[in-house]
């Protein structure tokens, strides 16, 4: 066939041939260049999504506008490979140049060159003056507006214990990488000027408790009338009864519906109001002072000379006035709520009392501070404050009339409302395991007013107490969530604002084993979930501590204390993330080779959130998780200002 066509003189096949090239050499032309065309931009756009993520991170960490346009350029041409820089140009639109002020946009212009297109438009004399072929590609990056951080310190007692490889306490290298942390999130913050509040910090010091303020006490969301099913736990009122109001100087109570009321007229203006802790921190009195009644002490003389002059005696004691004040103010911290709302973030509600907030009262617990009630020198009390083995024994108990058992001792009503009298030894009182500073709510951390109370706060920060890392976890949500009782910040469904709870601790969570004499059966201290061995209502099953896990509900010790702390400690977190809250948690100085510190490691890390942009060795999102020692401590919070300078722009 080849020899025939090569040898044939018509021309037809030649002619063919030449015509078929044409289109043939046409389609190969364009096939060539379309590949490269289509390749070029794909390198441009990689590039370019790239730079977007890059320039996103220069902004936030608080470049200038000519700094970032300039880093954008440099970065784009670094990874445009094969492509010339020469054949592109790329524009920058800043967050603040944008309507909005959320969006970075950056936009490259490539100008593609073809290798045959040209020669394959002159074959069909279809000449351009400007063969070139310009395509653009854009690339957009959200700059996550808002970011709202709480974070969940602990001052327990250990905290003043010095930090592996240092020579400075736990406390001390804590207060100073904290406050670094704020600093480098508010120095990047403060670039975002068309934002408002764009980084805000809340403090949340926890030990055996939380500490919510002082000032909260007349907030919709306490529970100021004491109809928390919990309220009344360790207070008995039944006994204040109408017969016996001469006890009490015409003061009764009577309990309408859930509310125990103030009957008689020995109450004065706060008659006919409710029974509360709240009202026992009103009532409760000390005679804190006293002056002498002029001209009530006499000399008596003891021996006379021959000469009758006296020369020795003695004056006699004189009467005295004595002054009145309050005996103690609400410090601050409340217990922990009932199951399940020890666990979540429920909006308290008066509808729902157990969602309500009560304020601790550590109950004076058996034994009597004083014994002499009138200043007569007779003990009118039989026991003493150390007879029971209690710790916190810092009242008179009630002994008239009856005789008590230790839990009457600790929860007869009738006793708060003695007069502490004038010399008598003092205890703890009812704020015992009230340890630390008040919660700091949500606050603007790019003006300095706002940076200033928040490293305030840091700096207030003191070791004392127990660890009830569930409890502090729980107040952080709190902090961070735009429900009461904190509402500083943004709503919870709010689109482009993070919140974030850090969790740092130096040990296994703690609960207070009463041990030894416990005849009230306390079996624990006081602390945010009252007393383990306490129960609100006859009908409960087990006292609040217990309530809501799976541990066994008889044995009562700081084993299976932990175990019930942990388990809430694991559906807090797991709350917390199902409702959107990053948690980043911090084990300080915790040794996997103790088996409470292995635990802790264990629930902080299974707390923990992951990492939306960083991998871990195994190729998974990396938890949000750190185990730091004291040396290391800085460099870890250096890693989460990292981790949450990302956040706002990886969506």
């Amino acid at each position: 066939m080849f020899r025939r066509f090569w040898n044939d003189i018509s021309g037809n096949y030649l002619m063919l041939t030449a015509i078929a090239m044409v289109p043939i050499m046409g389609g190969l032309a364009i096939g060539v260049d379309y590949t490269e065309l289509s390749r070029q931009r794909a390198i441009t756009k990689a590039a370019l999504d790239a730079a977007g993520i890059a320039t996103a991170r220069r902004i936030a960490e608080g470049a200038s506008e000519a700094d970032v346009k300039t880093y954008a350029k440099d970065f784009f041409e670094a990874n445009l490979g094969a492509v010339k820089p020469s054949n592109t140009a790329l524009t920058v639109i800043l967050p603040n140049n944008n309507f909005g002020g959320g969006t970075l946009k950056l936009i490259a212009d490539l100008t593609y060159h073809p290798y045959f297109l040209p020669a394959a438009a002159a074959m069909v004399n279809r000449v351009s003056s400007d063969p070139n072929i310009n395509v653009q590609a854009e690339a957009e990056i959200r700059l996550k507006n808002t970011l709202e951080v709480a974070l969940v310190l602990d001052n327990s007692g250990s905290m003043s214990e010095k930090g592996t490889g240092t020579n400075d306490q736990r406390i001390v290298l804590l207060r100073t990488a904290a406050k670094e942390l704020v600093e480098t999130l508010s120095k990047q913050a403060s670039q975002m000027k068309q934002i408002d509040k764009p980084v805000q910090f809340g403090i949340v010091p926890f030990s055996a408790s939380v500490n919510i303020g002082p000032d909260k006490d007349g907030e919709s969301w306490m529970d100021t009338r004491g109809t928390s099913p919990m309220h009344h736990e360790n207070f008995d009122w039944s006994r204040m009864t109408e017969a016996r109001k001469d006890e009490l100087g015409d003061r009764w109570a009577q309990k309408v519906g859930d509310v125990w009321y103030k009957r008689g007229a020995g109450w004065g203006d706060s008659k006919d109001q409710p029974l509360t802790r709240f009202s026992l921190y009103a009532d409760m009195l000390i005679e804190s002072g006293r002056e002498e009644v002029p001209n009530t002490k006499e000399y008596i003389c003891t021996k006379t000379d021959k000469k009758g002059k006296c020369t020795a005696g003695y004056w006699t004691t004189p009467d005295y006035t004595y002054i009145t004040t309050k005996y103690a103010s609400w410090q601050g911290c409340v217990e922990a709520r009932p199951y399940p709302y020890n666990q979540n973030d429920a909006t308290p509600s008066s509808g729902t009392p157990a969602t309500l907030f009560v304020p601790m009262f550590a109950p004076d617990e058996a034994g009597n501070r004083w014994q002499d009630l009138n200043h007569d020198g007779t003990n009118d009390l039989t026991a003493n404050n150390t007879d029971f083995g209690y710790s916190n024994s810092w009242w008179a108990d009630w002994e008239l009339n009856y005789t008590p058992t230790v839990l009457d001792r600790q929860k007869d009503a009738r006793k708060y409302f003695r007069v502490k009298p004038y010399g008598s030894s003092s205890s703890t009182g009812p704020n015992a395991s009230c340890t630390t500073a008040p919660i700091t709510p949500l606050t603007d951390v790019t003006i300095a007013a706002g940076k200033k109370t928040i490293t305030d706060a840091i700096d207030a920060m003191q070791p004392t107490g127990n660890t009830n890392v569930p409890e502090g976890t729980a107040w952080g949500w709190r902090v961070v969530s735009s429900n009461e009782p904190f509402t500083e910040g943004r709503d919870n469904s709010e689109k482009g604002n993070d919140k974030v709870v850090i969790v740092l601790t130096d040990g296994a969570n703690v609960y207070g084993n009463q041990g030894g004499t416990d005849g009230a059966g306390n079996k624990s201290t006081y602390a945010a979930y009252g007393y383990a061995g306490q129960k609100f209502d006859t009908t409960e099953p087990t006292g609040r501590l217990y309530k809501g896990t799976t541990v066994t509900k008889t044995t009562f010790s700081s084993t299976n204390y932990q175990a019930a702390l942990d388990e809430h400690m694991r559906a807090i977190c797991t709350n917390a993330k199902n409702s959107n809250v990053l948690m980043m948690t911090v084990a300080l100085d915790l040794d996997e080779t103790k088996t409470a510190d292995k635990k802790q490691i264990a629930e902080l890390r299974s707390c923990a959130s992951d990492s939306r942009f960083r991998k871990g060795s195994d190729g998974k999102a990396a938890k949000l998780f750190w185990n730091a020692t004291g040396a290391t401590l800085s460099t870890v919070f250096k890693e989460i200002a990292d981790e949450l300078s990302n956040l706002r722009i990886v969506g």
